[in-house]
């Protein structure tokens, strides 16, 4: 019984207000104008929409961090599985590979639980905040409705006389203004309030996402710069041969080392093997150009390949540098496969493997 009566009293509220809604649009009667709360209102949905927006983008967000964390894990494994044991650095580098894979279950453990999990929070305020908002338009569509009545009642009851029924009226206009100006003096309160906690919300969850981001950032490229200088090492350990597995040539009994693919593309150079003759040194040096160099200078070379020094007595240079090739102070001391050289106008000097370079 009691739930049909509450059906009917809703069929009733609902029946009154789309009335009045009607009335209203087509001018027949006037509604309550609050333009303080328009204003409010106003503010409210655009934070609404700004916070959504926010919301949506970073959950994206976090999902491909998520997704290239795991693609980061895959990598590395592979990496670490192709690095041999018995290269240099190997234990380094699997350490450093670790090292990778806590770095992001910190960054994507940070994103979620200290910038995702507070937006959520507060974008959670909106829906409840809207309900509140659409009850307060419904009492406010009840209030005009009762108040509209009421103005009809006092019309026609002061020619029939009937106060019972005006005294009806006007309580329940009472009510209903009553209800209205609760839940819109809560709006006008709380509203603001919401609006205004944009500003810290937003500074104190953007900061954690900018220093998460960068402490990520900063910690995993001292990582990444550790794996370049093992793997230059390599390098540099491999061209001089130091993983050359030997093989026996078919011809003879003799043990020689296979040529490597950087030395097979610059097999037709002839580098220059300095020879003692009174106090000069004579060499070939395979067609480079002997014109016009400084006094001192035999040839010129450029960089192939980076080179990293491992003693104080070699020579470090980028790829694509120009470096002068000179003699050697005493040409007992010159290696072989080694040149003598200096750059920077003579600044810096030292030995360097020579097919790392190309004569010009």
């Amino acid at each position: 019984m009691a739930s049909s009566n509450n059906k009917t009293v809703f069929l009733r509220k609902y029946t009154a207000r789309t009335k009045e809604k009607i009335l209203q649009n087509l001018g027949k009667v006037d509604r309550t104008a609050d333009e303080i709360f328009d204003e409010h209102l106003n503010n409210f949905q655009l934070q609404q929409s700004s916070a959504n927006r926010l919301q949506k983008e970073f959950n994206n967000y976090i999902r491909c961090v998520r997704a290239v964390q795991v693609a980061s894990k895959s990598l590395m494994e592979a990496i670490t599985e192709v690095y041999e044991p018995t290269w240099s650095g190997s234990e380094a580098l699997y350490g450093q590979a670790s090292s990778i894979e806590v770095l992001w279950q910190d960054f994507s453990h940070k994103l979620g639980d200290q910038v995702l999990i507070p937006l959520n929070t507060y974008t959670a305020q909106f829906p409840e905040m809207r309900k509140k908002i659409d009850k307060r338009g419904r009492k406010l569509v009840d209030y005009d409705s009762q108040r509209h009545s009421f103005q009809n009642l006092q019309a026609n009851a002061a020619k029939r006389k009937d106060d019972v029924k005006l005294t009806k009226g006007r309580e329940q206009l009472e009510e209903a203004k009553r209800t209205y100006e609760i839940l819109n003096t809560e709006l006008h309160d709380e509203l603001p309030a919401l609006f205004d906690s944009r500003i810290l919300f937003l500074v104190t969850n953007l900061q954690t996402l900018f220093a998460s981001e960068q402490m990520f950032h900063n910690e995993i490229s001292k990582i990444y710069s550790e794996l370049e200088a093992i793997v230059d090492k390599l390098a540099t350990e491999s061209q001089r041969g130091s993983y050359t597995l030997k093989k026996l040539n078919s011809t003879s009994n003799n043990i020689q080392s296979p040529v490597k693919s950087h030395e097979i593309s610059n097999a037709s150079i002839s580098y220059p093997t300095p020879m003692t003759n009174g106090n000069s040194t004579a060499a070939t040096n395979g067609g480079a150009n002997t014109t016009n160099l400084p006094p001192g200078v035999l040839y010129r070379v450029k960089a192939t390949y980076k080179y990293v020094r491992e003693d104080a007595d070699e020579l470090s240079f980028d790829v694509g540098e120009i470096i002068d090739v000179i003699e050697y102070d005493d040409p007992e001391d010159q290696e072989d496969g080694w040149l003598m050289g200096s750059k920077d106008g003579g600044k810096e000097k030292g030995m360097f493997p020579a097919n790392f370079t190309r004569p010009l």
